[in-house]
C-alpha cells in the first residue's frame, strides 16, 4: 500500500530530524545569551500578551522617534530663509541625479515597484530621507514651540494618495485623516497598473504663506521622499485652498 503526501512528509522528517537538532544546536551555542532568554520566554509567553508587548515597544519606539523628530526641527529653525535655501539646493533632485550623486546606491528597485529601502541608500541618502521628513512635518505642522517660523495667512488642504502596503514611510504625519481608496491608474509600461490597487488618500490642513512657499516646500520634500523610499512612479498629490474648516458635532 503507498503512502499519501502526508506519510512521506511525516517519514522525511523523522529522518531528517537528527541532522536539524544537531545544526540548531550548533548555530544556538554561537547567539548570545540574553537574546535566546528572550526568545525561549516568547516561546512559552501567551500569544496576546506578546502582541500587547509587541505594540507596546512600537509605540514607544514612535514616541521616541517624535521626541528625536522635534530636537532636530528646534535645531533646524525653519523660517522662510532657510525654506527657501532648501528649495534652491533639492527641488530638481530627481532619481537619475540621486543615483548619480551616490544617495541611491545598489540599484534600487525600478520605480512603481516595491519601498526602496535602507540597504539601498547610502549614509547621505538616509540623511536627506531624515532632512526631507522633518521639513515635510516642519511645513505641515510646525509652529513657534519647535522654532518653526512663518506668518501663516491662509489654509490650504494636502490630500496624498499612497498604497497601503507603502503607507509606513509617512507614519510620522500626525492629525491626519486616512480614507480607503482604489487605484484606477494603467500604466501604459505595464510596470505598476494601480487599478484595484489599496491605497490610503491622507489629508491634512496646513497653514500657507504669502507666495504658497509652503506648498513649493511640501512638493519638493514629497518628491525627495518618493525617491527615496516611497518609490512610486506617480505620487498623487494634491493642494487646494480651504476657504471654511469647522467641526460639526
Amino acid at each position: 500500500m503507498s503512502l499519501n503526501i502526508q506519510g512521506i512528509v511525516s517519514s522525511v522528517k523523522e529522518e531528517l530530524a537528527p541532522q536539524f537538532e544537531e545544526k540548531l544546536r550548533s548555530y544556538l551555542v554561537q547567539q548570545d545569551r540574553e537574546w535566546l532568554i528572550e526568545q525561549i520566554i516568547r516561546l512559552t509567553l501567551d500569544s496576546l500578551y506578546i502582541k500587547k508587548k509587541d505594540i507596546k515597544a512600537i509605540q514607544e519606539q514612535k514616541a521616541q522617534e517624535r521626541l528625536s523628530r522635534i530636537e532636530r526641527l528646534k535645531d533646524m529653525a525653519l523660517d522662510r530663509e532657510k525654506l527657501d535655501n532648501f528649495l534652491k539646493k533639492h527641488e530638481k533632485r530627481d532619481r537619475n541625479y540621486l543615483i548619480e550623486a551616490g544617495y541611491l546606491i545598489n540599484n534600487p528597485p525600478e520605480k512603481g515597484t516595491e519601498l526602496i529601502t535602507e540597504k539601498y541608500r547610502s549614509n547621505q541618502g538616509n540623511e536627506l530621507l531624515i532632512l526631507a521628513k522633518d521639513v515635510l512635518f516642519a511645513l505641515l505642522f510646525g509652529d513657534e514651540s519647535n522654532h518653526v517660523k512663518f506668518t501663516r495667512i491662509e489654509q490650504e488642504l494636502l490630500t496624498l494618495t499612497v498604497p497601503r502596503f507603502k503607507s509606513e514611510s509617512l507614519n510620522f504625519m500626525k492629525a491626519t485623516t486616512e480614507i480607503s481608496g482604489l487605484g484606477t491608474w494603467q500604466d501604459p509600461d505595464s510596470v505598476s497598473n494601480d487599478s484595484r490597487a489599496d491605497n490610503i488618500i491622507l489629508q491634512v490642513e496646513y497653514g500657507e504663506v504669502e507666495g504658497e512657499l509652503i506648498g513649493d516646500g511640501i512638493v519638493t520634500s514629497l518628491s525627495l521622499i518618493n525617491n527615496l523610499e516611497i518609490n512610486e512612479q506617480i505620487l498623487y498629490a494634491r493642494m487646494i485652498n480651504v476657504e471654511q474648516s469647522t467641526l460639526i458635532t
